[in-house]
């Protein structure tokens, strides 16, 4: 079975300048017909104006990635870094990230953490999308990780970004799931995966447009998976597509 989640249908919300749709509830958008999806819990799709973002503020027990579609987003938070193997001075504390187009980072909250986020280009928005995973398990230490996935790895095939024990590179992570990204464009680029019927599966096409077995996505749409033996993805225009396996709850 296959539903989709339009773009239209999405939850809204705006501070001048932060623009977001939400695939699930979150903040002061709340829908009891989307709850997330097994446990991918948040799916936001952010546009930040040049140089604004979100000081310092608190997370705990979630696991966060964003994923960055365009422009340049500025991370900070307040975990100390350890000390390089090489036995040099550790990084200033706090550490301080820029995520760019093909970038992934994975934050595991933990027993908490503080941090802030920014564009940083002065002169052009930043597009990136934020999603939340329940974690495994509760009152971890805090940690993040971060890796850059290269367009032309993506082309064409779906390649894993993170997963619970960081396969085949991935970025490992404290939740029971794993998400693919691919991007395709023409007839000849199609990609297959196989699903278990077991579990959830959701796609959502960050930009550009797909047919995820047969059905037609446009940018921000989305299509929750159930019992479904296997994903195709093909016929793709411009498209830059997320996919995941997750567990019921």
């Amino acid at each position: 079975m296959i539903t989709v989640r339009a773009a239209a249908d999405r939850g809204r919300s705006s501070t001048g300048w932060l623009h977001s749709a939400h695939s699930f509830s979150f903040g002061s958008y709340f829908d009891l017909r989307h709850q997330g999806h097994g446990n991918l819990l948040v799916l936001n799709d952010d546009t930040m104006a040049p140089g604004q973002g979100f000081g310092s503020h608190g997370h705990r027990n979630m696991e966060i990635v964003s994923y960055v579609l365009s422009g340049a987003l500025a991370h900070q938070d307040n975990l100390p870094q350890r000390s390089p193997a090489d036995g040099s001075a550790p990084a200033p504390t706090p550490p301080t990230g820029i995520l760019r187009p093909g970038d992934v980072q994975r934050m595991s909250a933990g027993w908490g953490v503080q941090h802030s986020e920014f564009n940083a280009l002065q002169d052009q928005d930043t597009h990136f999308l934020q999603i939340w995973f329940k974690p495994l398990f509760t009152g971890i230490r805090p940690s993040y990780e971060q890796k850059h996935f290269p367009a032309a790895d993506r082309r064409g095939r779906l390649v894993r970004l993170a997963s619970r024990k960081g396969v085949d590179g991935s970025l490992s992570m404290n939740a029971d799931a794993t998400f693919w990204a691919g991007l395709f464009d023409g007839d000849a680029e199609t990609a297959t995966q196989a699903l278990d019927p077991l579990r959830l599966a959701y796609v959502h096409v960050a930009q550009g447009s797909v047919q995820v077995n047969g059905v037609p996505l446009a940018a921000g749409d989305g299509a929750l998976l159930e019992d479904e033996n296997q994903l195709t993805l093909q016929h793709g225009t411009g498209a830059n597509v997320l996919v995941f396996d997750l567990a019921r709850r």
